[in-house]
């Protein structure tokens, strides 16, 4: 895998001459999609730059270790470092998902339990908007409409980052939360102290990064206009501002309402209906090539979940990886970062180690050097 290296450094170097181009930042999307692929070549480049450097730091030690002895007691944590760096490329250079770098639209759905659902829906949302603020991430509530005592029964929001790197990407971060979340604690309506368990609903979509990236014929649109229901002030429960978008060819239906104007609506609806279709396309696409992944929530009861939040042992699990935490008051104000980061290592693939480029020639043995090397290079 190490092999291919020297292409992703030459590429570098053509990817940071052509951000020179100012025909480049003329069009946006295409400026968006060089910086990012800049900032993720940049990582390679730097990681391939110190894994080098420690294997030439640790073949000085070791041939210097005959003659002195200070040399010979650092060669221990050097090829500890060597061994560190190693691994820190060997990751970079796993093929990243290619929607790691871009921004997410999120709906949280209230399932499972009525009023108390609802109401997780709303601590969901602020967890996830308080985790957002700690990434620096903005956050836009699209639409929602509110359940009677403050929650959500349902609440669409986009969060967008600042970061071209992709490993910073909120897709990167938020992919793996699609999927059904249960609570067990005491309702609020709960007179007698009796402990309940509700589910919430979540679905996760990248974000369209310009529209003519997803292509819609608006003949297969059916555009339905209606007056906005539930609160409202002026203009809003007043006029038919309220859209609904249905995309006849794949079924998927959009609403909008929260925006006093139509042509708002139409325009939010229609982010929405994007980010969908390009899910849609990428499960088929997936689909053809593997029966592996699976749709995110395929229905909301409790035997679907992915990650149970325990308030009576502030306790928070995640059934995919294992992970178990008593900070769930801490992640609610969103410290969720362990709990997305044993995601990312649970998903991470663990490719064959590479032939015949994990040591340079220097850094093996006098006596193995030529043999290894002659095998590990020559070998199928």
């Amino acid at each position: 895998m190490f092999e291919s290296v020297q292409s992703l450094i030459d590429e570098h170097a053509r990817v940071q001459e052509e951000l020179s181009d100012p025909a480049v930042h003329a069009d946006a999307a295409r400026a968006k999609r060089v910086n990012r692929r800049f900032a993720e070549l940049a990582r390679i480049v730097r990681a391939h730059e110190e894994w080098t450097q420690a294997g030439e730091d640790l073949a000085a030690a070791r041939e210097l270790a005959s003659e002195d002895d200070a040399f010979a007691e650092e060669i221990p944590a050097l090829e500890e470092h060597l061994a560190e760096s190693q691994e820190r490329l060997r990751r970079l250079l796993i093929p990243r998902d290619p929607d790691d770098a871009r921004d997410v639209i999120m709906e949280i759905k209230a399932g499972e339990g009525g009023a108390e659902s609802a109401l997780f829906a709303a601590d969901l949302l602020r967890m996830y908007s308080q985790y957002a603020a700690h990434q620096g991430w903005k956050t836009e509530i699209i639409e929602s409409d509110a359940s009677d005592l403050g929650g959500y029964k349902n609440v669409q929001v986009a969060f967008k980052g600042s970061s071209n790197d992709p490993a910073q990407g909120v897709w990167a971060h938020l992919k793996y939360e699609g999927g059904v979340h249960r609570v067990q604690r005491v309702p609020a309506t709960e007179s007698q102290g009796r402990i309940h368990t509700s589910t919430t609903g979540v679905l996760v979509f990248p974000e369209v990064d310009a529209p003519e990236e997803v292509q819609i014929d608006q003949n297969d649109l059916k555009i339905d206009v209606y007056r906005s229901s539930g609160p409202g002030g002026q203009s809003v429960n007043t006029t038919d501002s309220a859209v609904r978008i249905t995309h006849l060819p794949s079924g998927i239906v959009v609403s909008m309402q929260n925006e006093k104007s139509q042509l708002q609506n139409r325009d939010a609806a229609m982010r929405v209906l994007r980010a969908r279709l390009l899910a849609k396309q990428q499960e088929e696409i997936a689909a053809a090539a593997s029966d592996a992944r699976k749709s995110q929530i395929r229905g909301m009861d409790r035997s679907e979940r992915i990650r149970t939040y325990n308030f009576p042992e502030n306790r928070i699990a995640d059934h995919r990886t294992g992970y178990k935490a008593y900070n769930l008051d801490q992640v609610l104000d969103g410290a969720l970062e362990p709990v997305v980061e044993s995601c990312i290592t649970a998903d991470a693939p663990s490719p064959p180690q590479p032939r015949g480029v994990l040591l340079g020639p220097k850094q093996c043995p006098p006596q193995l050097r030529c043999r290894r090397h002659f095998l590990a290079t020559h070998s199928a």
